[in-house]
């Protein structure tokens, strides 16, 4: 069974999402015959290149909410985090053009990586206090940590054309699939979910839809 994901490093519920879906996948007893696609969705595709900026000045700006509100937001999501076992940062974290790092996991997919360069994204986004957005070199950075070749890496990120359409194709895909909001959740192009779910509520939908699966593929 294939199961399809659309999500954007910019998006906490993303970061808790992925990582909820991970923890109902090892708690499914086909998971070994699951097969977990990432694939790209930017919140903003209008997003300046190389843009980057305090992501609570960013969501009071973009929302209409106060500072005050938007850093409630932040604590609240950090508290969700912590339910799940999560660090994270709640003051100073940025947000930015994402663009590239798409494409770098669209890179780690070739090796069969795209999981690997996707968390390790999140993780730098929401558990560490340095910036993310904005440099190159930190995307190196993050990249080679994961274990991943620096020339390589290099050379995807100075070539804006590599696996820029595939990121687009990405895009246009969700669009087909009504794909409003990140993280998304597609099980064989047939049953969806969407949002931060308990690991519970994957683990219960990964099982119905390995009986469709099954079903239809036996008749």
């Amino acid at each position: 069974m294939k199961v399809e994901i659309w999500s954007d490093i910019n998006c906490p519920f993303c970061y808790l999402g992925v990582h909820q879906f991970l923890v109902g996948l090892g708690d499914f007893d086909k998971a070994d015959q699951i097969e977990v696609i990432h694939r790209s969705f930017e919140l903003d595709p209008n997003q300046e290149r190389g843009a980057s900026g305090n992501v609570v000045d960013h969501l009071a700006e973009k929302y209409g909410f106060s500072p005050e509100d938007s850093a409630n937001g932040e604590l609240q999501l950090a508290e969700k985090a912590k339910e799940f076992g999560l660090p994270y940062i709640t003051s100073g974290r940025d947000f930015g053009d994402s663009f590239d790092m798409h494409r770098l996991v669209h890179f780690a997919a070739e090796s069969g990586r795209a999981e690997d360069m996707l968390l390790a994204l999140l993780h730098a986004n929401f558990g560490d206090e340095r910036p993310l957005f904005g440099s190159h070199e930190r995307l190196v950075e993050i990249a080679v940590a994961e274990g991943f070749d620096e020339a390589q890496v290099r050379e995807v990120l100075a070539d804006e054309t590599r696996y820029a359409q595939a990121v687009r194709d990405d895009e246009k895909l969700a669009h087909e699939l009504n794909c409003q909001g990140v993280p998304y959740f597609v099980l064989n192009r047939h049953f969806v979910i969407s949002g931060a779910q308990p690991a519970e509520v994957f683990t219960d939908a990964l099982r119905q839809g390995w009986e469709h699966y099954s079903g239809a593929t036996s008749t």
